[in-house]
């Protein structure tokens, strides 16, 4: 159907994705969503297009011919094929499910080199979510429902009614998988597809439109929100400390909403009983010298005392920063930091990537120089630009996925970065006459 192919032309152009070069994923179950996508991309796109499976193993046989109809498929399409199946170990459930292919597509973004994942989600799943999370107690922000946009997964079909799926299927003679498990009411968004959602209808007849409403009111009110929230916490925090006497000052309605801020700002799972536990755990504690430490996960813990509250991980406990003072080298984990005296005129600058640096420090070395990972309020003035930016910016425009941008090193003082390593250097330290240091950064192959 042209309608399909004009919509998901304009999400990319939307999403700035409409660029020959770039690699495209397409999560594939081979199911009536993603071989409609899989197709449709595949019709009018000349980027390279990467078919992922992952076969969950839980339907034996049907499992297997499953996976042999999508690289039969992919073959017959013209478009790469890869899948992995699911470990044994992983428990039958929906949650786990979903982590693992999580998991898997992340690791098939490192394996491609690439930033963009389609996933098939449409306009039913997003209102069969959203009844889910209204069940479950969702808050307001819940009620947004599936973003389009998320990290590097995008969702071209989130618009796109179920029904105008299996027509352009029907209308191209494909051959979707038909999963047995979707008709199985033990898994709760079958049971909200096959139940809940026919009822509904007789309540009415435009429910998928009159939800998706609801979804797209929720999603205005939560940026109005956020925004508001987003001030107040850059008022109040220095770097990825919070002012605890200034967060008091707020009513208890904005202190939760931060502490929910905290939790979507760390990947973390959560609900109102855990936003509220920890609400009370900073409030009972927020006027100790000493401080509390409480466990968030395995790795993160949140801290507060009478002058802060800060979030802690086991990479901050393990690298937190190295100060540099002087020429030499540095051993950061695994890798050597290296900065020396360098006078000689150069005659090709290096790449971006090649994570070495030409630069110029016409007064010495920076005051408070060091090496560190990002944090909350960095900002950096790209090379060749008239002004700084925030960081955080900085990271989406060269679209470095959100599970790559913690691990990534920056060389700063206080909260500004001087290079972005393997991304680029602040104009503030461009060679402008000849360069007084070299920068450079590398595995340290005798660890």
């Amino acid at each position: 159907m042209a309608k399909i192919k004009q919509t998901i032309k304009s999400f990319l152009q939307e999403y700035d994705l409409d660029k020959p070069d770039l690699v495209y994923i397409v999560a594939f179950s081979g199911g009536y969503d993603s071989m409609c996508l899989l197709h449709c991309l595949k019709s009018f796109v000349k980027n390279k297009i990467i078919a992922i499976h992952l076969n969950h193993n839980w339907r034996g046989d049907e499992s297997d011919l499953e996976e042999q109809n999508c690289k039969q498929f992919c073959e017959q399409l013209g478009v790469e094929f890869y899948s992995e199946n699911l470990s044994s170990d992983i428990p039958h459930t929906e949650t786990a499910a979903r982590e693992a292919r999580y998991e898997f597509f992340y690791r098939c973004a490192k394996k491609y080199s690439a930033n963009i994942i389609f996933t098939a989600h449409n306009k039913n799943d997003n209102v069969e979510t959203l009844i889910y999370r209204i069940s479950m107690g969702t808050g307001v922000s819940g009620l947004k429902g599936i973003c389009a946009k998320r990290d590097i997964f995008y969702r071209p079909l989130l618009s796109v009614c179920r029904e105008d799926i299996e027509h352009y299927c029907s209308e191209n003679n494909l051959n979707p998988n038909n999963d047995s498990s979707n008709s199985n009411t033990k898994y709760k968004r079958n049971l909200i597809r096959t139940k809940i959602l026919p009822l509904l209808k007789d309540v009415n007849s435009n429910i998928i439109d009159a939800v998706t409403s609801l979804s797209e009111v929720a999603l205005e009110e939560t940026q109005i929100v956020e925004e508001y929230i987003s001030e107040i916490v850059n008022r109040i925090s220095n770097g990825k400390k919070i002012d605890t006497k200034r967060f008091l000052s707020f009513s208890d309605a904005v202190q939760k909403r931060i502490v929910y801020g905290i939790f979507q700002d760390n990947n973390l799972e959560y609900d109102r009983k855990k936003i509220l536990k920890t609400w009370e755990f900073l409030i009972e504690n927020s006027k100790l010298k000493s401080g509390k430490t409480a466990s968030l996960t395995n790795d993160l813990w949140i801290f507060v005392n009478e002058k802060f509250i800060e979030i802690i991980s086991k990479k901050d406990k393990e690298f937190d920063e190295i100060l540099i003072t002087k020429e030499g080298t540095y051993q950061v984990a695994d890798w050597i930091f290296e900065i020396e005296k360098y006078t000689d005129m150069v005659e090709k600058f290096p790449l971006d990537k090649d994570l070495t640096a030409y630069v110029e420090f016409p007064n010495g070395i920076p005051e408070n120089f060091v090496l560190r990972h990002r944090k909350d309020g960095d900002i950096i003035h790209p090379l060749g630009s008239s002004g700084s930016q925030k960081l955080k910016k900085y990271l989406n425009e060269k679209k470095i996925p959100n599970h790559e941008k913690e691990t990534l090193y920056f060389l700063a003082s206080c909260n500004e970065i001087f290079w972005a390593i393997s991304l680029g250097i602040s104009d503030k330290i461009k060679v402008t006459n000849k360069p007084t240091h070299r920068l450079k950064f590398y595995k340290n192959e005798g660890k």
